[in-house]
Parts: structure tokens; C-alpha cells; sequence
């Protein structure tokens, strides 16, 4: 019997083929979902319609998978929609009442997760409601994202550190005269777990302490860069705002109002464990039992922050597989033409941006590699850092 738990155990992560198909499978899908998402993204639209089609399609094309075996297999959105504009940080994804729409020239941050079987794929981007290049601070912002990404991307690897991704992405967000936001941390994902216990930092100051970690072969990381050309310090402005929560696994609590029971006994059918949003919840109830089950710690909120008005915000996300041949991005989507108005000078930032993805073999193994298209893009990192700052991640 307990050969057969241990071998339960050892499967989940990315040593067995069927774990990394699943990942891979989350990707493909979440990343079309970001696709549709940016498409719907058109002056005037309304958000909350964005957010329902990007859940309703993971939903959807997930739903269509595993269908025919034995074992029930959980999938879906491994956290909702969300589309955040200009100085808008995060979590922005309302509810149906929600009139709020999309001007021409907004800065669209798109956030969003999928999963099969509890392996998590989520993906993050920032798209410009324009037409032509993007320029100016704009540009800077997500220029310094991007290459942000692109360094991690070469740091997260398994013998570097947590500390060392959080100096270097703050450095590349200054050398493009922007700041990294405080207070996003980038967390190990492992099976139904999306903000397991290895985290990167994103600003690391006397606050927030996280424990020093390497990374190693074998795990799954949800890289998380926001930066800001303001001062990278958000604030909460409106708890009335907050629409998405996690249920606190290890909390219980015996809830008063009937509301709150109808509510939380809801939430606890429907997402267990992934986080979710309050629209997909019985609405007329959810406000007010919300309120009992927070009051309690039944639930973490994920909070909509702000910089201040006028500073322009992006975001960029991407899952990566440490795979013992080398990382493997599975999320990402290209950018559009940026034009910033700073330049990559720095020679460490340079030799970071020239490292390579992939471990190097002896012998050459390059005879399967050609095979996949969005493979191949991968194999020729963008070592020049005006890739990096030009068009960005390659598309998967």
C-alpha cells in the first residue's frame, strides 16, 4: 500500500509526461483565452463582458478535455478574468452590474488562469488600445516589464536564488526609468496549489520578508512582474471594489447570517480551492455573505489596487516549467511595436538578457527540435536586448 501512495506522490510533478502535457494543455488554452480577451478589447467595451468571455471560453475549451475518463478529472479557470486599466494594479474583474468600458489609448492589463486536473497555467499581458507603435512612458512601462520578464525567465533556473530575480528585475525596471510594484509576489505552483510556499519578490524591503529559496529541477513557477512609472506603491482605495477571493482552506467557522451560509456552502461546491469571482456566485446574496465569510478569514481576498491617477501601470505573467533540458515558457502572448524612450545600456542587464533558455546538452541534440514552431522560437532566446524591448516575448 504505501509503495503505491509513494508513487501517488512522485507522479505529480514535471518527471511524469502526463503532468507536463496537462500544464501544457492549460497553456494552450489560457493563452487562446488571452487571445480572444485582446480582441474584445476596443474603445467602448465593456469589461465585464471581457472577463465573462475569457472565463467562458477557459470553461469551455477545458471542459472539452478528460471528458471520457473514469476518474473525474477537475478543470476550468484557476483564477477569473481580469482586466485592469491605466492606473488600475490588479484584480480589476466586476460584477454584471459594473458599466465600466474601454477608452481609445487606455493601458488594458489582462490577467488570467486555467487548469487541468489542479495544473495551473496562468498568463498576464498589457495591450495599448491603439493603433501604430506605442511611445512615450507607455511604451517605457511595458518595455520594462518585458524585458523584466525576459531576464527572469533566464534567472529562474535551478540553482539561482528568489533574491537574485528580485534585484535584477528591479534594476531593468530603472534602467527604463520605472519602478517594479511592491507587494507581487511570483509563487511555485504545484497540483491545485496557486500560491504555493516558494515565492520571488517582487520589491524586497523591511515589510516583507520571504524566506530564501533556490530553485530546482522539476518545478513550475508563476512569474509575476508589474511595474509603474509612478512610485510602485499601491493602495487600496475601495474594499467594495474586491470581487475575487480563495477560499482559506485551513479555516473554519460556524456563520451566523443565513446568507453567509448559502453563500459560503456555495462557494465550497463550486471552488473549493482555485480562486474565483463573486459574479459566478448567486448575486443578490454574495454581497452581504461575503462580508460574514471575510470577517472570519473564511476567505483571501484579492484586492483591487491602484497607483495614482495619470501613472501608467503593466503587467506581465508567464508560467514557466524548470524541465531538465531547460526552462519552458508556456504562457505568454507577442507585444505590440513599442518605441521607448530609453535605451538598455547596462552591461549586466545585456549578459543577463544573453543567457540562454535551454541546458546544454553534450552532443548536439538538435534533431527533434525543429519540429514545433513555437519551439524553435524559444531555442534562439532574444539574446539582443532591443528584441527584448522591440516586440517581446515569442509567442507559444
Amino acid at each position: 500500500m504505501s509503495s503505491d501512495d509513494e508513487r501517488e506522490e512522485r507522479e505529480l510533478d514535471l518527471t511524469s509526461p502526463e503532468v507536463v502535457t496537462k500544464y501544457k494543455s492549460a497553456a494552450e488554452i489560457v493563452n487562446k483565452a488571452l487571445q480572444l480577451a485582446i480582441s474584445e478589447c476596443k474603445p467602448k467595451a465593456k469589461i465585464v463582458d471581457i472577463c465573462e468571455k475569457g472565463d467562458s471560453y477557459i470553461r469551455e475549451q477545458s471542459g472539452n478535455m478528460y471528458k471520457n475518463v473514469k476518474k473525474k478529472i477537475e478543470r476550468g479557470v484557476a483564477f477569473p478574468t481580469c482586466v485592469s486599466v491605466n492606473n488600475t494594479v490588479c484584480h480589476f474583474s466586476p460584477l454584471a452590474s459594473d458599466e465600466s468600458v474601454l477608452e481609445e489609448g487606455d493601458i488594458v492589463k489582462i490577467d488570467m488562469g486555467c487548469h487541468i486536473d489542479g495544473f495551473i497555467a496562468v498568463v498576464g499581458h498589457t495591450h495599448v488600445l491603439q493603433s501604430g507603435p506605442v511611445t512615450g512612458r507607455a511604451a517605457d512601462v511595458i518595455a520594462a516589464a518585458n524585458t523584466a520578464a525576459e531576464v527572469a525567465l533566464r534567472l529562474v533556473r535551478p540553482g539561482k536564488k528568489n533574491k537574485d530575480v528580485t534585484e535584477a528585475i528591479q534594476k531593468v525596471a530603472a534602467a527604463y526609468d520605472c519602478k517594479i510594484v511592491e507587494g507581487v509576489l511570483s509563487h511555485q505552483l504545484k497540483q491545485f496549489v496557486i500560491d504555493g510556499n516558494k515565492v520571488i519578490l517582487s520589491v524586497s524591503n523591511p515589510d516583507t520578508r520571504v524566506d530564501d529559496a533556490e530553485f530546482e529541477e522539476n518545478e513550475v513557477y508563476a512569474v509575476d512582474i508589474i511595474t509603474s512609472t509612478g512610485e510602485g506603491k499601491p493602495k487600496l482605495l475601495d474594499e467594495k471594489t474586491t470581487t475575487i477571493y480563495k477560499r482559506a482552506v485551513d479555516k473554519n467557522y460556524h456563520l451566523k447570517m443565513k446568507s453567509s451560509r448559502f453563500i459560503f456552502s456555495e462557494i465550497n461546491q463550486k471552488f473549493p480551492i482555485m480562486p474565483f469571482s463573486a459574479r459566478a456566485l448567486e448575486e443578490k446574496r454574495a454581497r452581504l455573505g461575503l462580508v460574514e465569510c471575510m470577517n472570519h478569514d473564511l476567505l483571501q481576498p484579492y484586492p483591487v489596487l491602484h497607483e495614482k491617477p495619470g501613472d501608467c501601470v503593466a503587467h506581465i505573467k508567464f508560467t514557466v516549467l524548470l524541465m531538465p533540458n531547460g526552462s519552458d515558457r508556456i504562457t505568454s502572448h507577442t507585444l505590440q511595436e513599442l518605441r521607448p524612450t530609453k535605451t538598455i545600456d547596462d552591461p549586466e542587464i545585456k549578459a543577463w538578457l544573453a543567457l540562454g533558455t535551454k541546458t546544454k546538452k553534450k552532443g548536439g541534440g538538435k534533431k527533434k527540435k525543429a519540429k514545433k514552431a513555437g519551439e524553435k522560437a524559444e531555442e534562439s532566446t532574444e539574446a539582443e536586448p532591443m528584441d527584448a524591448t522591440t516586440n517581446g516575448a515569442t509567442a507559444v
